[in-house]
């Protein structure tokens, strides 16, 4: 039978974090991560082009700034300034702004947009995850350790 025994300082720990850095380093990692995603569904020849209505349109960069930039800071704003009352729902936030994140994948698949551009924007919604989840958790052992 063998153990199983932890070798000291190779455990990862989220970082304690204000509101602000939470908010904004969040927002800003999730909008870094997003523009490499489209830098390389560009690179493998997506358009990010999509018919609404008989109308081309195109959703990238400057779609993919907006839809990176909006859900994070509104979500992720009411949560940290939620938290000053109730610090619980800094988990709730990051359930919910997970599930909704990978929940607007569908949106994305059922689109008309190229199958790089459809990879591209699906890993997009996927980027968001781990940035709440750190924005989230981080900011609650600030408040916490309080």
């Amino acid at each position: 039978m063998s153990t199983a025994t932890a070798i000291p300082g190779t455990t990862l720990r989220i970082p304690a974090l204000n509101r602000p850095v939470a908010v904004l380093g969040a927002t800003a990692a999730a909008l870094l991560a997003n523009i490499v995603v489209w830098l390389i569904g560009a690179a493998a020849g997506g358009t990010f082009e999509m018919t609404n209505a008989g109308v081309k349109a195109s959703v990238a960069p400057g779609g993919i700034i907006t839809l990176t930039l909006v859900p994070m800071l509104i979500g992720l704003g009411a949560a940290a300034l939620l938290s000053y009352k109730w610090v619980g729902v800094l988990r709730v936030a990051a359930v919910v702004g997970s599930v909704l994140a990978v929940g607007t994948i569908a949106m994305t698949v059922s689109a008309d947009f190229d199958t790089a551009s459809t990879i591209a924007l699906s890993v997009t919604h996927l980027t968001l995850v781990p940035a709440l989840v750190v924005a989230t958790e981080g900011l609650r052992r600030k408040l916490i350790e309080a």
